[in-house]
């Protein structure tokens, strides 16, 4: 059986000053949240007074602020290439490298990933939009090689690992704005990792993550809404009426639309707990998205 550790570091060490420039101050929660109406449409004019964070139920002072963060983003894309997903991103790719061109700044950088019955990272982190699409031309099925052990089950879609792993591994210590956009129908058989260990460890890195669901005939689209949805991300569902394009640009019109708030925890005990977070704002009519809660750094920082 394969061993991995898992990191429990919920707090930034760098956080968003009132100017948009990097702080650091490992005392800091950072928060991203988007906010939208009763029909769906992005509120971007709010202020910091429109807003309240409560962390376990007790109110905290924001103390860190911007709106349309301009904050470097790291995102990481996903895909699934297991059974009938592959044909459909054969068919797509260039949607996901038009995302790329379009929510991509000099600041900022991507990274892909495709997994199925064994993970296999096409292209590390770039900046690079070129080198992106490129990998996402070479993207294909990797054959699985090899048998499990006695315990394990036999490999399929290693959709939970690929999400542990990516966080763990690639997210933990970046600073900034970080996304995990996946592509998948869902479903995951033969995964070490549980699906909560893999929303835990995505919790950690303050990530926000995105499922784009196709839906097949044994479609586990549930299952990425649970891990998408305590990030502060959402679900989406790719059909007639929703392309993988226009999911695509909804995303990156989230991620332009972004609040950064940040906060000194009034509970400074470094116990590595998991505290609880709730984001208001002040007009009943909004909605507001937002990670549902963080890891306490231990006292050796991690």
């Amino acid at each position: 059986m394969r061993r991995w550790c898992l990191l429990a570091g919920g707090i930034l060490g760098a956080c968003l000053a009132q100017e948009n420039s990097i702080k650091v101050d490992v005392n800091v929660v950072n928060v991203l949240c988007t906010v939208s109406d009763k029909r769906g449409a992005l509120v971007t004019d709010l202020k910091k007074e429109d807003f309240e964070v409560l962390e376990n139920g007790r109110r905290q002072q924001v103390r860190y602020f911007a709106r349309d963060t301009d904050l470097p983003l790291t995102v990481a894309l996903l895909v699934d290439l297991s059974g009938s997903v592959r044909s459909v991103i054969d068919r797509e790719k260039d949607a996901a490298g038009r995302f790329f061109e379009g929510v991509l700044r000099p600041t900022d950088q991507a990274m892909l990933l495709g997994f199925s019955s064994t993970l296999m990272l096409w292209q590390d982190f770039t900046p690079s939009v070129e080198a992106l699409k490129d990998a996402l031309g070479r993207m294909h099925a990797v054959p699985f090689k090899g048998l499990p052990g006695l315990d394990q089950s036999m490999p399929g879609t290693l959709l939970y690992d690929a999400i542990y792993q990516t966080a763990n591994t690639k997210l933990i210590d970046v600073p900034g704005r970080k996304v995990i956009v996946i592509i998948s129908d869902g479903l995951d058989n033969g995964s070490v990792m549980h699906i909560n260990e893999a929303i835990d460890t995505v919790q950690a890195t303050n990530a926000v993550v995105y499922g784009i669901c196709y839906a097949s005939g044994f479609s586990g689209c549930e299952f990425l809404k649970q891990i998408a949805e305590p990030t502060g991300g959402r679900a989406f569902e790719m059909s007639r009426k929703a392309s993988l394009a226009q999911i695509f640009a909804m995303i990156q019109d989230e991620l332009r639309s972004q609040y950064a708030l940040g906060y000194v925890p009034e509970n400074a005990a470094r116990d590595g707990s998991f505290r609880r977070l709730q984001v208001k704002v002040a007009r009943k009519d909004l909605r507001v998205r937002a990670r549902k809660g963080y890891f306490a750094l231990r006292e050796n920082g991690k």
